[in-house]
């Protein structure tokens, strides 16, 4: 199923262990509307034997969150090796690494996504580039959300829409009950991280009864 089959969708963050996986991921029921994100401190501590192991799990569309910044078009190959639909790369990167990274993307049959982390004005970086992606990740980093003047810069979205034909995500901070405001601005994908007890950012609370949670987030969803 194609990422644009369907209206909107909500991605599922992993950025801890493999047992963290193997233990959370059984308990979110398959949906076309569901993406599971192998996220960046996940696939560093496990590398592409952890997004090997999502894809034994899970039969919907997966992203690597690989945030490649250089050498593009090998690391597109080791996600398309690795069971990977999709992977991310740095809007901070090089537009020649942006258009490398966008078209072996699309030979190897996954979905293109360009993290805006830390870029002022996306708009400005994709219009040099000669190939354009399949989404735009509006992005508040971690390490953003302790300071409450950082926010998601939904705005952005707008002015993405008004001249490229591609799908947006937002990321950065959200906690189930923010995916109706993600998608009230406009947003096509609202990223999840999987939290750990001791972790301080907001996300999805490892301990969660996921199949009671996930009723409740796909009723957002809509579709």
């Amino acid at each position: 199923m194609g990422l644009r089959t369907l209206k909107r969708y909500v991605q599922i963050a992993f950025n801890g262990t493999a047992q963290q996986v193997r233990r959370i991921l059984p308990q979110i029921p398959y949906d076309p509307r569901i993406i599971i994100e192998a996220g960046t401190p996940y696939v560093k501590l496990n590398g592409m034997a952890g997004v090997r192991l999502i894809r034994r799990m899970w039969r919907g569309l997966i992203v690597a969150d690989i945030k490649v910044t250089d050498g593009a078009v090998k690391e597109v190959m080791f996600a398309a090796g690795a069971g990977a639909n999709a992977a991310t790369v740095m809007g901070s990167a090089p537009v020649e690494t942006l258009d490398y990274f966008v078209e072996f993307c699309a030979k190897h049959n996954m979905y293109s996504m360009i993290d805006m982390l830390g870029v002022d004005n996306p708009l400005r970086k994709m219009h040099p580039m000669k190939n354009r992606p399949d989404v735009v990740v509006i992005h508040k980093g971690r390490d953003e959300e302790s300071n409450r003047r950082n926010i998601i810069r939904y705005k952005d979205i707008s002015k993405i829409r008004s001249k490229y034909d591609s799908l947006v995500s937002v990321a950065g901070g959200l906690e189930h009950d923010g995916v109706r405001q993600a998608f009230f601005n406009g947003a096509d994908i609202a990223v999840l991280n999987v939290v750990a007890a001791n972790d301080p950012n907001a996300g999805l609370h490892e301990g969660s009864n996921f199949r009671q949670l996930f009723a409740s987030i796909l009723n957002e969803v809509g579709n």
